[in-house]
């Protein structure tokens, strides 16, 4: 099983405030239009444990995406 940390992008239904993002801190937020999107590298154990206090909080969750990091150009 691979542990690796992937980029993932997660986004919320809604502006979340400071309490509640307080719950996400290994994730950055920005608002976009109506919804909240919160950003990080998360490993599969982590990505389960931010879905599963997404569903505790009762948060109504839209999208989770795994993002591809933007390449380095050659030195």
């Amino acid at each position: 099983m691979d542990s690796a940390s992937v980029l993932y992008l997660i986004r919320i239904n809604g502006h979340l405030g400071a309490t509640m993002l307080s719950a996400f801190p290994a994730m950055t937020s920005q608002r976009d239009g109506a919804d909240t999107l919160l950003t990080g590298l998360l490993d599969r154990s982590a990505l389960y444990g931010v879905l599963a206090e997404i569903d505790a909080l009762g948060l109504d969750l839209l999208e989770v995406r795994q993002l591809t990091p933007k390449r380095q150009p050659a030195p």
